[in-house]
């Protein structure tokens, strides 16, 4: 019987092309759009997985309450570690962690720049680091170095790496204890080499200073728990810890620090914290995403229930005939549900050749390297079920409608579908278009936002700025360097700074000013430090007083203040008053404008710029407006490779970096416009079979209408008309639903557009336009055909 079945449904396909087509096109792409999307969701979904400890992994942070709101804070202190270590017994791994940087390895004639990190010895069996060759525990040693297959490969070719000397940052010689694979590009610790964490104190004295520093939270600390240990109980035990190393200090008793674990489960789709309470995060693009897949689906469901039941007239002898040779429903209906799993199938397939297409693409717009597991028996086990789903979904109701058919009235010739009948399909194709008027709006509303941050004033001249990492070699040769990079033509300003241009890494407290409380010390202020010419190299305009100066000794304690931190600390005359930093008078030399460092769709923080000598992570230069940024690095790199040799000469631009604040934005916007268009496309497939099957339907009516004299135009508007009218209703329940949606999600930025009226009459007019233009080929073909023809039989 099923081979019956399928051999019917086959013939059913081939009879009707168009329609076969439209059908199993359109479920295609909503499957391959569904595909893509779930494998998109699986990427984000599964970071960390690979990790044997993944569920007991945690990330300690703390809670604290500065300026009345509740922070959360990723750093602790150096001594964060040991002190777990040693007090409580519910661990079975701590390792403390830097934020990781960029390295230079040299050996023999190669030299290269890696990312890598600072970790304690017990982080390769936490994060279950696989090693490949050499020593399982590779940490132990002071003077040792971890590197991945590829960086190993890089460095050594085909040569066993592990006891070979390399050298770090032309400094310091240390032997290959290990060769470990590579992390998922996914994954929040990707690296190119670890160091020992008893390394980062052997070459950089000054971090011995802050072992006994419990107000410097600088460093990151990994714990892993036992298998007895209960996460709940091990908070409250490590809740007071910092509380216990300030004894008697009301200023830090009233800031209630709360140190907690943070699951590994949450680091990437649950990181965001408000007043002190994890409120989500990167999940509510997973969810936006799986709702924009499933619509996109729905829609071609949808497509396939309306184009079958609009055919029923078509099917319907067939169902009388079946019925009155004793067919039961259920016979009937299994029959139409395996017509509708048969075209799913063929869909599938279709689909996955439109994925494999895509997926390249698809690929480059979200920055992943995700593949199609075809070699995965789960993935095809997945497949199958949705396969299945979707057929059930889309010949449900086509199943229970053909089969209900009155075999007396069919046979007899009488059987007509009636607005009764017709209501089902009106309700489906009105939801398909509200679904893509919805996503239509969206799109647009995303892209007004994302335009709205980038037109936003920066505050500084991004363009013709690069940033390059601050090294040893580069400190000692600051002076020499800096003035033959003058000197190239290509350079009109460097300066100093631990920040690159678009971002600020610091946030320090301990400020106090005319005016403030006690525990105004403990608010951390966005803090760039840096020596001279600093605003001349950013082309940052000093709204009032001056930049730091060599012709004034005293600026060497001065400080600068965007408008923000004019406001926040109530000065009325700014320019001269004496701040205290951790004790230490700071004079304000200028006021400089609120420059757009962080989120552009957040308010500017207030900003502190401290001349700090030695605090450099960054050498940020202006190149020439007057050469070719090309012409420009061409002479800039040979200055670097003198004077920096340990390191090949890298840069980032600034104006590119700002560029990738707007990333997640306008991926948002990206696939939602997308979806959006495919949606679109997959309603007009459906509209233009249910067009061309309603000319079909009324060749007659419209040939006894012209014999009457009816215009091509009149036939028109009377085969238009329906399809319009279902069309504007579909934009009248999406316009209030769309504003409601993107209303809210504006809400998250402080920085936004408003919402205006004519973003839903542009979307009204594309809507009756498509639809208009979707039906009008067959209206047109419908009213000029010869009525001869079609009346010929009466």
């Amino acid at each position: 019987m099923l081979k019956n079945y399928v051999r019917i449904a086959w013939r059913n396909l081939v009879k009707s092309k168009i329609f076969s087509f439209i059908n199993i096109f359109g479920l295609a792409t909503g499957i391959a759009v569904a595909m893509l999307i779930g494998l998109w969701i699986y990427d984000e979904v599964s970071v960390n997985t690979h990790h044997k400890h993944y569920s007991t992994l945690y990330q300690v942070i703390m809670h604290q309450t500065t300026d009345g709101v509740r922070h959360t804070n990723r750093g602790m202190p150096l001594s964060m570690g040991d002190e777990l270590k040693g007090r409580f017994a519910d661990f079975e791994g701590v390792a403390m962690c830097d934020w990781g940087g960029r390295h230079s390895l040299s050996y023999g004639d190669k030299r290269f720049s890696k990312e890598g990190y600072f970790i304690g010895e017990e982080a390769i069996d936490m994060f279950s680091f696989k090693v490949l060759n050499g020593d399982n525990h590779p940490l132990h040693d002071p003077y040792s170095i971890v590197l991945t297959e590829e960086t190993a490969h890089t460095l050594f070719g085909e040569e066993n790496p592990v006891g070979k000397i390399v050298k770090l940052d032309n400094a310091h010689d240390l032997k290959v204890t290990a060769v470990v694979a590579a992390q998922p590009k996914n994954a929040t610790l990707v690296f190119d080499l670890l160091l020992p964490w008893q390394l980062q104190e052997n070459i950089n004295p000054n971090i011995k200073i802050y072992k006994d520093n419990w107000g410097n939270y600088s460093w990151r600390t990994f714990v892993q728990l036992n298998d007895h240990a209960d996460p709940g109980t091990v908070n409250a035990k490590i809740k007071n810890i910092i509380l216990d190393h300030f004894p008697g200090d009301q200023l830090v008793i009233n800031s209630k620090p709360e140190v907690v674990m943070f699951p590994m489960s949450k680091w990437r789709l649950y990181a965001d914290f408000e007043n002190g309470v994890n409120t989500g995060g990167f999940i509510k693009y997973i969810r936006m995403f799986g709702v924009l897949g499933l619509i996109v689906l729905v829609i071609a469901c949808i497509n396939f229930m309306n184009l079958s039941t609009a055919r029923s007239e078509k099917r319907a002898r067939e169902v009388g005939i079946r019925k009155a040779v004793g067919s039961l429903r259920k016979q009937l209906m299994g029959q139409f549900l395996v017509e509708s799993l048969f075209i799913a199938v063929l869909a599938f397939f279709m689909a996955l050749g439109i994925t494999a297409i895509s997926l390249p693409y698809f690929n480059q717009l979200t920055e992943k390297t995700m593949s199609l597991q075809i070699t995965n028996p789960y993935f095809w086990g997945i497949m199958m079920v949705f396969t299945v789903l979707t057929g059930l979904l889309a010949g449900s109701y086509p199943a229970f409608y053909l089969s209900s058919f009155n075999p007396v009235k069919v046979l007899k010739g009488v059987h007509r579908v009636g607005p009764g009948g017709a209501l089902p399909r009106k309700i489906l194709v009105v939801t398909q278009f509200a679904c893509s008027v919805i996503l239509m709006i969206g799109t647009i509303i995303v892209y007004q936002q994302i335009q709205h941050g980038k037109n936003r004033p920066v505050g500084f001249n991004k363009s013709g700025l690069i940033a390059v990492n601050y090294s040893d070699d580069i400190n000692r040769n600051f002076e020499p360097l800096q003035q033959d990079l003058l000197n190239s033509g290509a350079v009109v300003s460097v300066c100093k700074t631990n920040s690159p241009p678009t971002e600020v890494w610091a946030r320090q407290s301990g400020w106090e000013w005319k005016g403030s409380q006690q525990n105004d010390q403990l608010i951390a202020f966005p803090t760039i430090a840096t020596e001279y010419d600093y605003t001349k190299t950013l082309g940052i305009k000093i709204k009032e007083g001056r930049d730091f100066s060599r012709a004034f000794a005293t600026d060497s304690s001065g400080v600068l203040l965007n408008e923000a931190a004019v406001k926040r600390l109530g000065l009325k005359n700014p320019i001269g008053e004496v701040l205290k930093w951790n004790g230490a008078p700071r004079t304000v030399t200028g006021i400089v404008p609120d420059m757009q460092m962080e989120s552009p769709f957040q308010q500017v923080s207030p900003l502190m710029i401290v001349f700090f000598k030695g605090w450099v992570n960054q050498l940020c230069i202006r190149m020439n407006p007057g050469m070719s940024a090309s012409e420009a690095i061409s002479r800039i790199k040979p200055v670097f490779d003198k004077y920096n040799p340990s390191f090949p000469f890298e840069y980032k631009f600034a104006d590119e970096e700002y560029a990738r604040k707007f990333n997640y934005e306008e991926l948002v916007g990206s696939l939602a416009a997308i979806i959006a268009v495919l949606a679109i496309v997959i309603s007009c497939l459906g509209l233009f079979g249910l067009a061309t099957f309603m000319a079909e339907q009324r060749t007659k009516e419209i040939g006894i209408r012209k014999v009457l004299g009816a215009s091509v135009m009149n036939l028109w508007q009377m085969l238009s008309r329906d399809f319009l009218v279902l069309v504007l209703t579909g934009c009248a329940i999406a316009i209030p639903i769309a504003f409601y949606i993107m209303d809210n999600w504006l809400k998250q930025y402080q920085y936004k557009i408003h919402i205006g009226i004519w973003v839903f009459m542009l979307v009204l007019v594309l809507s009756v336009v498509v639809t208009l233009l979707t039906v009008s080929f067959q209206a047109i073909k419908a009213a000029i055909a010869n009525p001869v023809k079609s009346l010929r039989t009466e």
